[in-house]
């Protein structure tokens, strides 16, 4: 036996074993169905990406279940029904990149809203103004995910729910229609999700009073005395790291020069007329010499006349 010969054998028996493996997964993924998948479980992509990415797969697989096999239901024509579930979600898995998705998550959605349509179309046509057969088939795929998550997973909260709404309709849906998810989504979770709505608001609540509670303490009325000690604060030099005072530009300081030369100059006349008082006095007052020599005067007017008399 050649080697040519023993290597065309080995890839028979591999091409073989690839069909039976190919046959056992289409096996699989056709009973899909069926099988129960774990959240939890470790070898799933479980991050918030991961989750988002599913609800993504998940609308279209739902979007494209809709308009094939769920159509053809409510027409009545069953003979054309060949497009379950199941088989869209093992041919996305098939067609895609799936190694980070939530693959779990994915599956279950895919199995649980088609079970549970007549439910959830109950609760979305509620809160709707018209027909639910009038939806636009991506705005009615994205409601049911919404509806699915707010009924079945409590574990994610309401505003998540909304907001992942709100992201798949901006990457797959019309401009404007995340007015009406919004508003039917909202008006749900208050139905469904009533204690977390509440808590949600009180919440919210508590926390605009607080924020309002220092907007609303009384402000202090400035007095006169208040103003001076806050003029002589601005006024005041603030010292640096050198020691030498610094001015700052913001709060410059008044100097009261035309005051201060007011005062010298009122200094200056007061002792002027000082020292011409004192100058006149002195002159008035008869010194100590003048006033001996008075006496004199006088006693020798009076030892003169006194001879005279005596001649």
């Amino acid at each position: 036996m050649t080697d040519q010969l023993k290597r065309a054998i080995n890839a028979a028996k591999t091409a073989q074993t690839n069909d039976q493996q190919a046959e056992a997964t289409r096996l699989a993924s056709s009973s899909a169905g069926e099988q129960k998948f774990d959240m939890s479980e470790s070898s799933y992509k479980t991050s918030h990406t991961a989750v988002r990415k599913a609800r993504r797969f998940a609308m279209q697989g739902l979007y494209e279940w809709l308009v094939t096999d769920r159509r053809f239901d409510k027409d009545g024509k069953l003979g054309w029904k060949d497009n379950a579930p199941h088989d869209i979600a093992a041919r996305t898995r098939a067609t895609n990149a799936m190694h980070t998705v939530h693959i779990g998550y994915y599956h279950e959605m895919m199995r649980d809203i088609p079970e549970q349509i007549e439910a959830l179309d109950a609760l979305i046509s509620q809160h709707l103004d018209r027909d639910i057969d009038k939806l636009d088939t991506v705005e009615h795929a994205i409601l049911l995910i919404g509806a699915y998550e707010l009924q079945n997973r409590l574990e994610i909260p309401y505003k998540v729910v909304l907001d992942e709404a709100m992201k798949l309709n901006n990457h797959f849906g019309a401009t404007d229609a995340h007015k009406l998810i919004n508003a039917v989504l909202d008006k749900m979770a208050t139905d469904l999700r009533d204690i977390e709505v509440q808590a949600d608001i009180k919440a919210n609540r508590r926390s605009s009073q607080k924020a309002a509670a220092p907007a609303a303490q009384p402000q202090p009325q400035t007095t006169d005395e208040t103003k001076a000690v806050t003029n002589a604060d601005d006024t005041s030099e603030t010292p640096t790291t050198t020691g030498k005072p610094r001015i700052s530009a913001n709060k410059a300081i008044k100097r009261p020069r035309a005051n201060k030369a007011q005062a010298n100059i009122s200094d200056y006349r007061a002792s002027k007329k000082a020292s011409a008082q004192g100058h006149n006095e002195a002159a008035a007052a008869p010194t100590p010499e003048s006033t001996a020599a008075d006496v004199g005067l006088h006693d020798s007017n009076l030892v003169n006349s006194d001879e005279k008399s005596k001649d």
